[in-house]
């Protein structure tokens, strides 16, 4: 879909206020915001600037929709006439989030359009997150940031090396993980598109991962997972070490034996796996 096909860009180009935005991005709007078009939501954007932003997101919603802003320009209480919410603080300040959420109670999306650096989209993410409905949203825009030197990109502690650091959180509610490591208990998913990294709130989806089984028939399956990794894959199955496990005594040891080399030759085979596989990094 085209740009000037969404209904984003519509509700863009109707509002009678100054907004910038790039073109890739009424795509993504339509894309996530769609689902909430027409109900009675809690919408708060940071950064509105000219205030253009505010009428396009009250189009876009519907007259239904609470649109709340927030800006560290005192000038943008003016638009309190035209009857947004309009709150002055630093998004990088955790006591202007608590302040903002004891007035406003738990919301269902938060824009971040807010100054871009790595330290406001960290923590409007640590201070927003737990106050999303399920079901919301987290967008921040302008991730590029992350890579821009003014911003002090590329670096360990971008917005977009934090995103890569909840992805892990997100995985280790798999039950292998779960008891040993700290897991993700509020973003049921993240997605990345360009200039974006969206988070889906949902805790009901949230929880630790365990194995099942649907007693069908069957089960012996062999598993041939490393059977293309030559020589190695098939040591177990050899006639040979099938007899030295058979001698009595001798049979546990040769067992323990089997494992010590199968465990250093898996761990060899990844190294060179993982040379070979390195080209695929491009980026």
């Amino acid at each position: 879909m085209k740009a000037t096909d969404t209904k984003s860009y519509q509700s863009y180009l109707n509002s009678p206020y100054s907004s910038i935005k790039h073109s890739s991005y009424f795509q993504i709007y339509d894309r996530y915001f769609s689902p909430y078009v027409g109900k009675e939501i809690t919408f708060v954007e940071i950064g509105v600037l000219n205030g253009g932003s505010l009428f396009m997101w009250r189009d876009f919603f519907g007259e239904g929709a609470r649109i709340i802003g927030i800006e560290l320009n005192p000038d943008a209480k003016k638009w309190e006439k035209d009857g947004f919410e309009i709150h002055i603080g630093s998004q990088s300040d955790p006591k202007f989030w608590e302040g903002f959420f004891s007035k406003t109670g738990d919301v269902d999306i938060v824009l971040d359009d807010g100054g871009h650096t790595f330290e406001q989209q960290i923590i409007t993410a640590e201070c927003c997150v737990p106050h999303i409905k399920s079901g919301g949203l987290l967008v921040t825009e302008d991730v590029h940031t992350s890579y821009m030197s003014h911003f002090g990109g590329p670096s360990a502690n971008s917005f977009i090396s934090y995103a890569k650091n909840k992805i892990d959180g997100i995985n280790y509610r798999f039950g292998d993980f779960a008891a040993s490591k700290e897991y993700e208990q509020h973003v049921s998913s993240i997605s990345f598109s360009e200039s974006f990294v969206i988070f889906e709130i949902d805790r009901e989806d949230c929880f630790v991962s365990e194995p099942t089984d649907n007693d069908g028939e069957g089960g012996a399956a062999r598993d041939y997972r490393f059977r293309d990794w030559g020589k190695l894959s098939d040591f177990a199955d050899r006639p040979v070490w099938k007899k030295l496990l058979s001698i009595p005594l001798l049979g546990a040891f040769f067992a323990t034996i089997g494992k010590i080399v199968t465990k250093k030759g898996l761990k060899l085979r990844h190294n060179v796996a993982k040379s070979r596989l390195q080209k695929f990094f491009r980026y």
